[in-house]
């Protein structure tokens, strides 16, 4: 795997994981929204937090979608589950929420399952499929008699 392809999954890593806590930061400001009341969403979007986080959450979509181009779903979406390592600590430092042991342990299976992928390969190569149309020459060769 080259260099670009391991910052484009840790674009993927970091545009998650701090575009959820600025959305939380944010969130935490605004406080409680409803669906049904669009005004408060609206205003919600305009807070400084929200609106960057909703940046960070599109680089993240803009990193996703790159990595999908080029591997497998199977390979991209564990990969970028380390961000979960990366969120619990910015939740734990950084916006003081209580992270429990079992969180914690939880995380390190994550963080195992994601080594055990990356040992395989980042993209299924399959065959190449036949042409399923006929040739011109065929075409004209085959009459079909009613």
């Amino acid at each position: 795997m080259t260099f670009r392809k391991y910052l484009v999954l840790a674009g993927v890593t970091v545009f998650a994981a701090s575009g959820d806590s600025l959305l939380r930061h944010g969130m935490t400001e605004v406080g409680s929204i409803s669906l049904n009341h669009l005004p408060d969403l609206i205003l919600a979007i305009l807070n400084p937090w929200v609106a960057v986080g909703i940046l960070c959450l599109l680089g993240f979509f803009a990193s996703y979608m790159t990595a999908l181009s080029w591997a497998d779903l199977t390979y991209v979406l564990p990969a970028s589950s380390l961000g979960y390592v990366l969120l619990a600590l910015i939740a734990k430092f950084i916006l003081h929420e209580q992270v429990t042991t079992t969180r914690w342990l939880g995380i390190l299976l994550i963080s195992a399952g994601v080594g055990f992928v990356t040992q395989g390969p980042e993209l299924t190569h399959h065959p190449p499929k036949a042409d399923l149309k006929p040739c011109a020459d065929e075409a004209a060769t085959t009459r079909v008699t009613p």
